[in-house]
């Protein structure tokens, strides 16, 4: 079974080796990450894609700095435009509910591994973006919505393994990256023995 492991950076990704897995670095963001998801599907085609990464935690989810979720859904979050009344997402133009209801992005393979907490993801191009509406998610990152689409749109068998690393706050500078990189890690090769690495 050839599987292929994608972290946003070398950071996230300096505590993990495994001899039968391929790991690359996507670099951080929306665009770097849909480039090298396409890239490794019409190179490689492997049977397994994982982004492995950090993520911040809003404060409602009920998880902690150091907690390791398996990502069920995605939302590019900042997807929209500014008008006097402040910000408007695209999905919520009543023009065009075809677009709403593609907006979430979810997981269908998140049942192949068991043990982990689920959590709804969104995808920021600006961190902690005080516009962005987070009652409906979980954890906020740079890359997972556009490796979900590419690997949708692609029939590509696909997972995302987030570690909590902070409380996604402006002003919550108590970051834990040395413990969410081995947290990260940990379940990394939690959930690749489960797929039978």
């Amino acid at each position: 079974m050839s599987i292929t492991v994608l972290f946003p950076t070398a950071t996230e990704a300096s505590l993990f080796q495994h001899p039968r897995v391929q790991t690359v670095i996507s670099g951080v963001g929306l665009t770097a990450t849909a480039h090298q998801t396409s890239k490794l599907i019409a190179q490689h085609r492997p049977d397994w894609l994982i982004l492995a990464g950090i993520a911040g935690v809003y404060p409602h989810a009920g998880l902690a700095v150091g907690e390791v979720a398996l990502v069920a859904s995605e939302l590019e979050g900042d997807l929209g435009f500014f008008t006097p009344q402040g910000f408007t997402h695209l999905a919520h133009l009543p023009l065009d509910m075809d677009f709403a209801r593609r907006h979430t992005l979810h997981c269908p393979y998140v049942d192949a591994v068991s043990g982990f907490t689920l959590a709804r993801g969104v995808s920021l191009n600006a961190a902690m973006a005080p516009f962005i509406d987070t009652s409906a998610v979980d954890i906020e990152n740079m890359e997972g919505a556009a490796f979900f689409h590419v690997c949708l749109q692609e029939n590509m068998r696909f997972l995302q393994l987030r570690a909590i690393s902070n409380v996604a706050l402006p002003g919550e500078d108590d970051w834990d990256m040395a413990g969410s990189v081995q947290a990260l890690t940990d379940g990394l090769h939690r959930l690749l023995a489960q797929l039978g690495a």
